[in-house]
C-alpha cells in the first residue's frame, strides 16, 4: 500500500517540476520535494526490518556457535 502512494507521489511530484521555468528548478523541485522526503520516509519505516534482520542473524550466529561447541564436545 505505501508502495502505491510513493509512486503516486513521484507522479506528482515530477508534473510540478515539468512545469517549473527552468531545469535547475525542476531539478531541485523533485529533490527537495520528492527524493529526500521518500528516501527519508523509507529509512524509517524499514527500521523495523532491518532490526529484525540484525537479530535473525545474531540468532543464527549464536546456534552456529552452539553447533560448533558441540562438535567439538563430541570429538
Amino acid at each position: 500500500m505505501m508502495l502505491i502512494v510513493a509512486i503516486a507521489w513521484i507522479y506528482v511530484v515530477g508534473l510540478m517540476a515539468l512545469t517549473e521555468p527552468s531545469f535547475v528548478a525542476g531539478l531541485m523541485t523533485f529533490l527537495l520535494y520528492c527524493l529526500i522526503p521518500l528516501s527519508i520516509l523509507f529509512y524509517l519505516t524499514g527500521s523495523k526490518r532491518r532490526k529484525r534482520r540484525a537479530a535473525d542473524k545474531a540468532a543464527a550466529a549464536t546456534a552456529a556457535s552452539a553447533d560448533d561447541k558441540t562438535k567439538t564436545a563430541d570429538t
